[in-house]
């Protein structure tokens, strides 16, 4: 699928994102052991969690889907997982794959779980080394363990790991692992990453500590499936909140998001440029904090941004480069290097794409250098199946002279379902083609409201 993407008027209206991911994918595993009928609502129905839902059931886990966006769970229990009849294929999702190499890990039998292209090249040896540890065997290819990788499961036993860099995928799948370990298994983080999977253990009924960087698991207690409604992903709304901080006259509320502040290194990397944000109205979802956020457009300023900022911004660094060639003086961003095994090298990409569409921008060996407020032109764009780096040329598209085209757009389905629907919605006269029908701004989506912040 092809996007094109004009320079933008005005955005306007409320929007809500679509559910986080990150608790989409541990709801539905963490349901899956755990005993009892578990309703989650707001589950993000992008391929990513739809792979994870289809390894549960092809672990035997019964799950059942009502209506969109919601799953109903039939918990199996810690020791009800059965071996599946074949690979489970996770698509493109890395997150699903590592996070159900800790779950599987504590069974009697052998899995093996591949990918596509592009989560094929994504190394699994961060896992594979305290799986080993804790008993279970891994195989993958090469050096890094590569996917196809199998995870021969048996007796664990607890262990003390001190994972290199933060990494909340590390994290969760050692402690999924520690449930069936034989002792206390403490995970020792060198920066605070996101905390999703030590809270909804906590809610379940799980044995948790957490005590600053250190979060000890210890099993034997039973899990209890509990029902939920997941918040908006703050990942997805910060490309309409970013947009809205760029495009002259704009002002958009993005409703319900999570507000984990693991989470939300963004906004405060934002603020430290002057970026006009507002939040409102917090509350409880599903055991995190969530709230309206309202951004407007206006001037920003450089930063420079690193150290234990960038766990809390993984996802969102490539789009805080899109932000900062708007900026006046030359932002800085380093100690990312995490970034070059995501789905693409998001340095590079995001060097190449910006460059492209007329940037100042360095790459650095962790990170980038971008010099502003620069002047951007539309181009061509191959999004290189990564579906963060297709909507961060989105949105600098929005604020380019001439159209955008950006090539591979489909991969956006990954994480943002309707993501050009939703810019539509706001006030963006962004065109997907697929084939010989495009598709203009005649539908919009229930959850945008035009001129309603």
């Amino acid at each position: 699928m092809r996007l094109r993407v004009p320079p933008s008027g005005p955005l306007s209206g409320s929007a809500c994102a679509p559910g986080d991911k990150s608790i989409s994918h541990r709801a539905a595993l963490l349901s899956a052991i755990a005993e009892g009928h578990a309703r989650i609502e707001g589950f993000l129905e992008a391929d990513d969690c739809l792979r994870t839902a289809d390894a549960l059931r092809a672990l035997g886990v019964r799950i059942d889907a009502p209506s969109v966006g919601t799953l109903e769970v039939h918990g199996a229990g810690l020791e009800g997982l059965r071996e599946p009849d074949g690979p489970l294929d996770m698509g493109n999702s890395g997150t699903g794959m590592r996070l159900l190499m800790g779950l599987v890990a504590g069974r009697e039998f052998a899995t093996t779980l591949t990918g596509d292209e592009s989560l094929s090249r994504r190394p699994m040896d961060r896992i594979a080394e305290p799986l080993g540890l804790m008993g279970a065997r891994v195989e993958g290819r090469g050096e890094r363990c590569l996917p196809p990788v199998t995870v021969h499961g048996g007796s664990l036993r607890g262990v003390t790991y001190r994972p290199p860099m933060a990494s909340a995928q590390v994290k969760s799948a050692v402690l999924m692992a520690g449930l069936s370990a034989e002792g206390a298994t403490t995970v020792v983080e060198p920066a605070a990453s996101r905390d999703h999977t030590e809270r909804m253990l906590a809610a379940m009924g799980a044995d948790v500590e957490v005590d600053g960087l250190t979060i000890t698991l210890r099993p034997g207690r039973t899990l209890r499936a509990r029902s939920m409604r997941v918040p908006g992903d703050f990942s997805s709304a910060a490309f309409l909140l970013v947009a809205a901080l760029l495009v002259e006259g704009s002002e958009v509320l993005a409703a319900g998001v999570l507000l984990n502040p693991t989470r939300t290194g963004l906004l405060e990397a934002l603020a430290a440029m002057g970026a006009d944000i507002e939040i409102a109205d917090r509350r409880d979802e599903a055991g995190e904090e969530a709230g309206d956020v309202v951004a407007r457009a206006g001037k920003l300023t450089a930063v420079e941004v690193g150290g234990e900022l960038i766990p809390r911004m993984i996802d969102e660094v490539p789009l805080l480069a899109v932000a900062a060639t708007q900026a006046e003086g030359t932002t800085v961003i380093r100690d990312a290097g995490e970034l070059r095994v995501k789905e693409s090298d998001r340095l590079a990409a995001m060097a190449r794409v910006l460059t492209a569409m007329g940037a100042d921008v360095t790459e650095l060996g962790d990170g980038l250098a971008i010099a502003g407020p620069t002047p951007l032109t539309g181009a061509a764009i191959d999004s290189r199946h990564d579906h963060r780096i297709a909507m961060c040329a989105a949105v600098a598209g929005l604020v380019a002279e001439g159209e955008t085209v950006i090539e591979g757009a489909e991969c956006i389905g990954t994480s943002f379902p309707g993501f050009a629907a939703t810019l539509r919605g706001l006030g963006a006269e962004c065109l997907e083609e697929t084939g010989f029908f495009p598709r203009r701004s005649g539908f919009q989506p229930d959850s945008v409201q035009r001129g309603a912040s």
